[in-house]
């Protein structure tokens, strides 16, 4: 097991964690972003954005944070918070990345965000045996009043891959057991995604115009947790992530939600929406794995074989 500060790519100082077969990088001059993850010598299934074509910025930024002030995508893994707000959920993280190691784990904390007055923070730990880490998200209000928010991390992913969600299989008799939620921009036509009986997959397409998104009420579909997975290139990202059935889920009861558009794909996980008093903190955590020799699986039996 090797953990270590070094320069990758164009994104300065950062940390790499490394067994004999996988890799991950996260920045630590901004961000913080898990900006690589995947075989050593093999291609990233995080996407990086290294043109800067997606940010934000503007005369609110200007007048929230500062006279050129701008938040960039980067690509990788970020902490967010949820519900979804302009500027507030695209606080500039462009500041240097507090690291500390401590055995197999390393947490990332960025400065305290000065305008929402909160505190965030990530936990990674990579096993030295397996293709497994396990990434705890962290969210801490630091000011004078109570908020509430949820926990909300988002992968984006590499282009060119297929994701596929498994939808909630629960016998709720006459009641609804599956909850979608589609956003304004969102076509239930669009070519990329099947609307299938257990499964619901998403393709990620750098000729297409329109953005898409859905959100779904995930739920415990093997081994314990709800999941997800993204197939690019012979390798599987499997996403795993804890829920509450009956929990309080932003965007009308979402545990998970996913977006692509021209560049890459996110998937997304939630935490429960959570009222934090002064100095309380809301956990998130998420158990990744990867896998080699994967093919795109032709039907749903071939997809379910996938998250036994």
């Amino acid at each position: 097991m090797v953990i270590e500060k070094t320069a990758y790519g164009m994104w300065g100082e950062c940390v790499r964690m490394a067994n004999n077969e996988i890799e991950l990088f996260a920045t630590l001059d901004i961000g913080p972003r898990v900006i690589r993850f995947g075989y050593i010598g093999g291609g990233n299934i995080m996407c990086e954005d290294v043109e800067g074509k997606s940010l934000a910025d503007g005369a609110e930024f200007d007048r929230r944070f500062g006279a050129g002030s701008a938040w960039y995508i980067h690509g990788g893994h970020r902490l967010w918070t949820s519900p979804e707000a302009m500027p507030r959920s695209y606080y500039p993280d462009n500041e240097k990345v507090d690291c500390k190691i401590n055995g197999n784990t390393v947490t990332l904390t960025p400065p305290p965000q000065k305008w929402t007055q909160l505190q965030l923070s990530i936990e990674i730990t990579m096993s030295e045996n397996s293709n497994d880490v396990t990434v705890k998200h962290y969210i801490t209000n630091i000011g004078a009043w109570e908020v509430e928010l949820a926990a909300w991390a988002l992968s984006v992913l590499a282009p060119g891959g297929m994701e596929i969600v498994p939808q909630p299989t629960r016998d709720t008799g006459l009641l609804g057991n599956r909850v979608i939620a589609l956003w304004p921009y969102t076509n239930m036509a669009d070519k990329r995604v099947y609307w299938g009986d257990k499964f619901i997959t998403l393709r990620q397409d750098e000729g297409a115009a329109q953005p898409f998104k859905f959100g779904i009420n995930s739920e415990h579909t093997c081994g314990g947790h709800a999941r997800a997975a993204y197939i690019l290139d012979g390798t599987m990202f499997i996403k795993r992530f804890n829920v509450n059935e009956n929990g309080n889920y932003p965007d009308g009861g979402m545990s998970f939600e996913t977006y692509t558009n021209f560049l890459m794909l996110e998937m997304e996980s939630l935490s429960e929406l959570k009222k934090l008093r002064t100095d309380e903190t809301v956990e998130h955590t998420e158990y990744w794995s990867l896998r080699r020799g994967v093919s795109e699986p032709r039907n749903e039996a071939e997809m379910a074989e996938l998250f036994v």
